[in-house]
């Protein structure tokens, strides 16, 4: 990355010409969650999955980032190292994976974007997509994120480095041979950076054609709030609801990747 950090992501190859699609992997985990999405995808692109700073086998400073935007500016260093010319990118994530797709379109970078991948996307807190406390995945210190959003709306960030919200990661996971590749809690700089910012729609209606995967069962995100509430700003999503699936399981559904393969024929 632009300050050396050596960024860790899986790559598996596409055809010659064929466009790059990069998977952001979700909260508390790591680009291995894509192995099986990713290597099925290779037969139509590129696919990219990268451990965000803070996360996986060589985290750096586990749980925490630099600065607020600092995700969006490695996103696009490890675009600009690996995209050929006249290559299309298509970003997505899962999870708080896809918010920061949404993040990623409305700022600064956005315009690098061909396409976009959705599933089962963290838009916000308060988005009429989030079921509460985000079904119970995320413990989050509500009188200090408020008190640390309130101070950097006065431009006071020395505090950011604190821890926000802790995840209640399954002990199987965390006793398993991959338990110590976990991250089971953030800093407030890092949980903000990992989302689309307060006003969500405002990113989402910079997006650039886009497809959104959610399984009927998810216990974290309401799937039939997010047509509804994204077809308010934009009218380039295109809606899939796999029956049975719940929210982690969305990302292996047979589903998602005819869905997925689909969006990348008609790109």
């Amino acid at each position: 990355m632009r300050d050396g950090y050596p960024l860790a992501y899986r790559r598996f190859e596409g055809p010659k010409g064929a466009p790059l699609v990069m998977l952001i992997h979700g909260s508390g985990w790591h680009g291995m969650q894509f192995t099986g999405l990713a290597r099925q995808l290779s037969a139509r692109a590129t696919v990219l999955a990268p451990d965000l700073r803070g996360h996986g086998t060589a985290p750096g400073n586990r749980g925490d980032i630099d600065y607020l935007d600092q995700f969006e500016d490695d996103l696009h260093d490890l675009i600009t190292a690996t995209k050929t010319p006249g290559q299309k990118v298509v970003l997505g994530g899962h999870s708080s994976g896809g918010g920061l797709v949404v993040r990623f379109a409305g700022g600064q970078y956005g315009d690098t974007l061909d396409g976009a991948i959705l599933l089962a996307p963290y838009l916000k807190h308060d988005a009429p997509t989030t079921r509460a406390r985000s079904g119970s995945w995320a413990v989050v210190q509500t009188r200090r994120l408020i008190g640390l959003s309130i101070l950097n709306a006065l431009h006071i960030r020395a505090l950011n480095h604190l821890p926000v919200v802790q995840f209640r990661m399954p002990q199987v996971v965390l006793d398993g041979p991959l338990g110590d590749t976990a991250t089971t809690r953030y800093s407030y700089r890092l949980n903000t950076g990992f989302a689309p910012r307060n006003d969500f729609l405002a990113d989402a209606a910079r997006l650039p054609r886009f497809l959104l995967v959610v399984g009927a069962q998810d216990e974290a995100f309401v799937a039939e709030a997010y047509a509804p509430t994204l077809t308010a700003v934009t009218d380039k999503g295109r809606y899939v609801t796999v029956g049975d699936v719940n929210h982690l399981g969305i990302v292996d559904a047979p589903q998602t990747a005819e869905a997925i393969e689909e969006f990348l024929d008609e790109l």
